[in-house]
């Protein structure tokens, strides 16, 4: 029987419809003209303008500095409650607190962010900090959000576990702590990896929560981009898109390396 060639067809349509605009994206990060739908030969000037434009490079830096803070605490904070989750006792207890750990998974960006800035004007008012807005607060906001991404994607990988590892090491005179630390989290592993880079993702991409929380010092790169973009479109975008494909794409190729050599 021959086999129909839709589904094979289908699949190339689908990524298709997913590559497409970045391939164009990154094939007009190389033209010479300044305007961004006609080709005008083949140059990389738009990389060194980038390079010299200190409102994108300080975004930049605070990006990838708020969110690599941000991914860690959000890595040891989902980490931990994952874990809590799945070892605690108390059924009624623990899908109570797993709801509420689900709850940041389906809220607008636009309610969290709100409400976040609420409690930071709050917390202002109360205790006398934040005194103002800024990196601190964009941390603290991304950390919270992400922490449920990351306890969602622990805790799957503690749900296919072996038990009886951890049980064997304890009935050989193991310590809790050390059960968890030599047998436990060498396992999660593949896990850890995966929620850090989508925690970091998550803070490197968000614009919204990031509007509500911060200050007028403190300009994440999606911000400088938007406020870019409203202004008209600049070919420096499309090389900045290129080099955060081309950082996306190695960190995605590493961490494949890392599981593998974790398996």
């Amino acid at each position: 029987m021959k086999q129909s060639r839709f589904p094979f067809a289908l699949l190339l349509f689908g990524y298709a419809f997913l590559y497409a605009p970045i391939a164009i994206l990154v094939t007009y990060s190389f033209n010479e003209s300044k305007l961004v739908t006609v080709w005008g030969g083949f140059s990389v000037r738009w990389y060194g303008e980038l390079l010299h434009d200190a409102a994108f490079v300080d975004a930049a830096r605070l990006s990838f500095e708020v969110a690599a803070i941000s991914a860690t605490l959000s890595l040891l904070l989902g980490t931990l409650a994952a874990v809590s989750l799945s070892r605690g006792q108390g059924c009624l207890t623990q899908s109570f607190f797993a709801f509420l750990l689900g709850v940041p998974l389906v809220l607008p960006d636009v309610v969290i962010g709100l409400a976040l800035l609420l409690a930071f004007v709050a917390a202002a008012d109360v205790v006398g900090w934040p005194a103002e807005r800024g990196a601190v607060t964009i941390v603290i906001a991304h950390a919270t959000i992400a922490t449920a991404y990351v306890a969602v994607v622990v805790r799957a990988r503690l749900g296919e576990l072996d038990r009886s590892l951890e049980e064997a090491a304890q009935d050989l005179g193991a310590r809790p702590l050390s059960v968890f630390l030599r047998i436990t989290l060498p396992l999660l592993f593949p896990a850890l990896l995966a929620g850090w880079l989508l925690a970091f993702t998550l803070s490197l991409d968000d614009v919204v929560v990031a509007q509500f929380v911060t200050g007028p010092g403190a300009t994440t790169l999606p911000m400088e981009i938007f406020s870019s973009v409203r202004l008209g479109l600049s070919p420096k975008i499309n090389a900045l898109g290129t080099l955060l494909v081309a950082a996306a794409s190695a960190a995605v190729w590493i961490a494949w390396r890392l599981s593998l050599r974790q398996k």
